[in-house]
């Protein structure tokens, strides 16, 4: 048993020192070798946010910036001889379908009552939930028992004008009225298990940032065609007609987010917020 646990904390130290800092501080590796389990809410605000701040690095630092360099981003990026790039919902969406080809069963939909792609409609449950969390803002935890996944939604903000105006007039918009800070949709994750392990957690955490460079890659890999492409390398588009390579845009990532998931590991453990079964049924 000795054994055992020594080798799950020094994995929690390796990948916490690869994932979130250089080292793992002692009550977060005191729980990991416990063998504690995370609330499966717990596990999904911590990605969430994680997928909030890229998301705001990708929609500032490489869209809006990019356009004023000289970049072009359109829904319709993927057609051939179109040299743009995906839009931020579509970047959210080239994650999700990395994530869908992981192991680890974990799902990202962003969805609404108004898309402009009507499969991004939300229907039944998670209908009724998206329009509890326009009410309030307030995030919803909900158990979907026909497809036995833990879900939870989290309000997706109108944050720029341009996010505005390129809803309110496109062709197939089904609102023409949305205004700043209107909750247009909300970001849904699923998952199968009611909570999960330090380990587990680490896992799904690494999955996740794959995913963002698994997106962001696909992009490059189509800007590399570009009639004029742009200088992929350790420049961001605020300095002109450039994009970061693949591993500047993560280090970016990382470094903006790790601290705060870092800290909310350590609320859980200092509150004690565990789940001490192997599964908690919907």
């Amino acid at each position: 048993m000795k054994a055992h646990r020594f080798l799950i904390t020094v994995l929690a130290l390796l990948v916490a020192g690869i994932y979130l800092f250089a080292t793992a501080p002692a009550p977060l590796v005191e729980e990991v070798a416990a063998g504690k389990r995370i609330p499966i809410e717990e596990v999904l605000a911590i990605l969430n946010h994680e997928n909030q701040m890229v998301r705001e690095i990708y929609t500032g630092q490489i869209v809006l910036r990019g356009t004023k360099a000289g970049l072009k981003f359109d829904e319709n990026w993927r057609d051939e001889g179109f040299d743009a790039g995906p839009l931020p919902a579509q970047f959210l969406r080239l994650t999700a379908v990395s994530l869908e080809k992981s192991r680890m069963r974990l799902g990202l939909f962003l969805g609404s009552d108004y898309p402009i792609n009507k499969a991004n409609k939300f229907s039944g449950l998670q209908l009724s939930m998206f329009r509890e969390l326009r009410s309030d803002g307030r995030p919803r935890h909900f158990y979907m028992r026909d497809v036995g996944l833990h879900a939870y939604m989290y309000a997706d903000m109108a944050i720029s004008k341009a996010c505005v105006e390129c809803h309110n007039e496109h062709d197939e918009t089904p609102k023409e009225d949305w205004k700043l800070n209107d909750v247009m949709g909300a970001t849904t994750w699923t998952y199968p298990a009611g909570a999960v392990t330090f380990s587990e957690f680490f896992e799904l955490l690494h999955t996740l940032r794959q995913a963002f460079k698994d997106a962001y890659e696909t992009y490059l890999e189509k800007i590399r065609l570009a009639a004029r492409p742009p200088e992929i390398g350790d420049k961001w588009p605020r300095e002109g007609y450039y994009l970061p390579s693949a591993e500047v845009f993560m280090e970016e990532i990382e470094r903006r987010c790790s601290p705060a998931t870092l800290e909310s590991l350590l609320t859980i453990t200092r509150e004690e917020r565990f789940h001490e079964t192997q599964q908690s049924p919907g």
